[in-house]
């Protein structure tokens, strides 16, 4: 950590947490908690090799390497007699290679970054190019959608796993198709969400807006259960539904009527916090590393000797006033944010709080 990040750190010890105002929701729009049905992320897969090692390679009895190389080298016309040949090199190394599709799918051109794992014994991938692989479906028989090709790239200590930034250039349209024979679309709600209040709000939300000031209008929308809602296409709309589907996943809503447990999800593959209800925190000492975290209630008074500091790196966590004074969540995440935390370091300090008993909510780790 930077001197300057311990003397903030330092200074949000030194100061009380002192009350901030809970701000109002911020309205949410539909398309932030459900997705269309049909979307979804896909994950295309190859096996490839890496080239241009310095001897960090697969060893030389790796013998499915010298396989896959002569295969290669055979569709490039250059026929190899002897197999055993290609193993003795170990500047190459065979991968396994991965994208992930977003949800909204990928036309032809789009380029993806591209994760590369070891596939056998290569001591290291540094230095290495991945060379042309093929990517296709998850299903057998679906085909080639993309080709990977690019330097390596890592993060973190592996030198084993690692990345190609836009490596894989999309070879043929990857559509998700959102639209139901019967000319409807279904809306799926988000897992942190899910439930028939939301459900039930979200149909009522498009019908208002549809319907306006007409109270003999026909409804459009149906939640179907807690996570599914129906809409159908207007018929005068069905020709050209793209701007009826963009303004129902515009729709905005009132967060405070949705009735969510309260839950923390947290990924940290893809280093996300999400925090639906009002989870709150109990009065607690954190320390995590080279950080410590006190909650003060009620604040502490300013003094001659001790006078209240005001410097633009440290922060506050407010109690908001409530039962048994409790912190919200949503005013760590921010002070920690604005404390430049890093966000696998908020998770880590959640799971903390989790354990002792002091976060308020389910936490979920996916």
């Amino acid at each position: 950590m930077t001197t300057r990040w311990n003397r903030a750190v330092r200074a949000l010890l030194c100061a009380s947490l002192a009350l901030i105002l809970a701000t109002p929701a911020r309205a949410l729009s539909v398309q932030e908690i459900a997705r269309l049905h049909g979307q979804g992320e896909t994950t295309l897969w190859g096996l490839g090799f890496v080239i241009g090692l310095a001897g960090t390679g697969d060893p030389s009895e790796t013998i499915p390497l010298a396989r896959q190389l002569a295969r290669l080298l055979e569709r490039g016309g250059n026929p190899v007699p002897k197999i055993e040949e290609l193993a003795k090199g170990k500047n190459i190394a065979m991968v396994m290679v991965t994208c992930t599709v977003p949800k909204e799918g990928a036309r032809r051109g789009d380029t993806i970054d591209v994760f590369v794992q070891s596939w056998h014994k290569a001591q290291s991938l540094e230095g290495g190019r991945l060379f042309i692989t093929p990517l296709q479906g998850p299903l057998p028989g679906q085909g080639v959608f993309a080709f990977a090709e690019g330097p390596m790239v890592f993060e973190g200590d592996s030198v084993t796993t690692g990345l190609v930034r836009s490596g894989a250039r999309v070879a043929q349209d990857i559509s998700m198709n959102v639209i139901a024979p019967d000319g409807s679309i279904t809306l799926i709600v988000e897992p942190p969400y899910a439930g028939w209040t939301t459900s039930r709000l979200i149909a009522g939300a498009v019908n208002a807006d549809r319907m306006g000031l007409d109270e003999s209008a026909r409804e459009i929308a149906f939640a179907q259960d807690d996570r599914s809602i129906k809409v159908h296409i207007p018929e005068a709309e069905l020709s050209d539904p793209a701007n009826f589907i963009a303004a129902v996943m515009d729709i905005r809503l009132d967060p405070s009527l949705l009735s969510l447990p309260a839950r923390v999800i947290v990924n940290e593959r893809k280093s996300t916090i999400v925090v639906t209800g009002e989870v709150q925190i109990s009065p607690a000492v954190i320390a995590h590393k080279d950080l410590v975290i006190t909650t003060l209630r009620p604040p502490v008074p300013a003094t001659p000797e001790n006078p209240a500091l005001d410097r633009s790196r440290w922060t506050d966590v407010a109690t908001t006033g409530g039962e048994r004074d409790r912190a919200r969540v949503q005013d760590l995440l921010e002070a920690l944010k604005r404390l430049d935390v890093p966000v696998a370091d908020q998770i880590a300090i959640l799971a903390k709080l989790h354990k002792i008993g002091r976060l308020h909510a389910e936490l979920i780790v996916e």
